[in-house]
């Protein structure tokens, strides 16, 4: 430890956690901006917490507080927090290289994981990988491929709208925001990024005019359940119906499985409940159980083939980032898939899932405060409202408050738009810590029952 001037090193002492913590506090408010929060209500409504550490499902505090991490830490973490078998793959990696440009050149391992990633699928369906840094990017990415391999390939010139499903969300890049159909989020940038439609169904878009299909440029959508929308599941067959259309149309059809891959829905990839292979996927969060920011697209040769040719022709994809394809990144990510085959991670969830199920009917039908239930996988959502079923308005907040209500019961969750509550753990937890974490949520959603009436 280096001194601070002025004071006699022997003097020096850590700090106890109250202190330590309080001058985080006062540090952050004074200098930190967090994404998808009211700063002007941050550290008002709700205690502070800064974590510290983390241990499987359990997350820990810097003043020694656990709680079970309901959220994921946003839906990135899949073997849970500090796992050795990935923190050695990612030190070891460190002693060789911590990054190196992937802009004409390569290494071992994103060769390695871009063969695993591919090997994944079907033969001949998903065979390329082009990596970038987050679920936006990855869209990004997958936008600008789509785009670019239209305007090269003779006939398809014109092809340059997206179509996307009500309620969306892919991403917070102009680009993928531009898709999406959460006002709150996006009303504020409409204008901006690609052109596109919305359509509500599958329906909708079977019946959308031959004008639009032409100009298509490809058709998104998170696979099986979509996330922000208050966790809401597709119906069976979706899949299915949206590949004939896009086939028909000579449209391609991209996954969004930044949520709900690499087993959130009891599949590796959701698509894979309807065996159903899109055009491009987009992965993300999960790739790397969250210990390093890393996303991939997969595509098909197809699509690959509309980028080659001679420099002089203006095929190559000018896109990409100075993070592309991290080496400790690939490490990471190629240890959570050995762990998927070591700890058989997917044969352990379907007892969980039916848990989860059963306590998510179960808080429908015994709180009073709780209206719908969803869920699909390991993945929950639970509508909050006033005790004798009135929905609460924008301005109370409910879904936040209720949340807050859990941290003394030992649950840390978030909610998506303002009153759905979202449980979705990493898929390691146990069952005995699944009930654990109902008994908080039905505890913080319960406090609900005692908020005034706003005037």
């Amino acid at each position: 430890m280096t001194p601070r001037p002025g004071i006699p090193f022997q003097e020096m002492k850590t700090p106890p956690p109250s202190e330590r913590t309080q001058r985080w506090i006062e540090l952050d408010r004074r200098h930190c901006w967090h994404p998808f929060t009211p700063q002007s209500l941050w550290g008002e409504e709700s205690e502070i917490l800064m974590i510290e550490s983390g241990r499987g499902v359990w997350l820990t505090d810097s003043l020694g507080r656990r709680y079970i991490d309901g959220n994921s830490s946003i839906w990135v973490n899949i073997h849970g927090h500090s796992h050795p078998r990935i923190i050695a793959a990612m030190k070891a990696q460190l002693d060789k290289i911590a990054h190196s440009s992937f802009l004409g050149f390569s290494h071992g391992p994103a060769s390695e994981l871009a063969a695993r990633l591919t090997a994944l699928f079907p033969p001949d369906t998903l065979t390329r990988v082009f990596f970038s840094d987050d679920g936006s990017t990855a869209l990004e990415s997958a936008l600008k491929l789509a785009f670019q391999a239209h305007i090269q390939t003779p006939g398809e010139e014109n092809r340059r709208r997206f179509i996307a499903f009500s309620n969306c969300y892919h991403g917070d890049t102009m680009g993928a925001a531009s898709l999406g159909g959460v006002g709150a989020f996006f009303e504020k940038f409409r204008g901006f990024g690609v052109e596109v439609t919305h359509v509500s169904s599958a329906e909708e878009l079977e019946s959308l005019p031959a004008g639009e299909c032409a100009r298509a440029a490809g058709v998104v959508i998170e696979p099986v359940i979509q996330g922000v929308n208050r966790m809401t599941p597709w119906p069976a067959g979706m899949l299915g119906r949206l590949r004939s259309w896009c086939d028909a149309n000579g449209v391609p059809l991209i996954f969004d499985e930044v949520m709900t891959g690499f087993g959130r829905t009891g599949r590796l990839f959701a698509c894979m409940h309807e065996g159903v292979w899109p055009d491009f996927l987009c992965c993300a969060k999960g790739l790397t159980n969250g210990c390093s920011p890393m996303a991939a697209v997969l595509t098909t040769e197809k699509i690959y083939s509309a980028f080659l040719g001679a420099p002089e022709e203006g095929r190559t994809f000018y896109y990409g980032h100075s993070f592309t394809a991290h080496p400790v990144g690939c490490a990471a990510a190629l240890a959570s898939l050995d762990l998927f085959e070591e700890e058989r991670t997917l044969d352990k969830l379907p007892p969980k899932i039916a848990l989860i199920a059963e306590l998510s009917e179960r808080l429908r039908r015994e709180n009073p405060c709780v209206s719908a239930v969803r869920h699909t996988g390991m993945i929950a959502g639970m509508d909050v409202c006033h005790a004798d079923g009135s929905p609460f308005l924008p301005r109370e907040r409910a879904g936040e408050r209720a949340c807050a209500a859990m941290r003394p019961h030992g649950l840390l969750t978030r909610p998506v738009v303002h009153d759905t509550v979202v449980f979705m753990p990493p898929l390691c937890i146990d069952e005995e810590e699944i009930r654990l974490a109902f008994r908080a949520l039905d505890a913080g959603i319960r406090s609900l029952a005692e908020l005034p009436r706003p005037e």
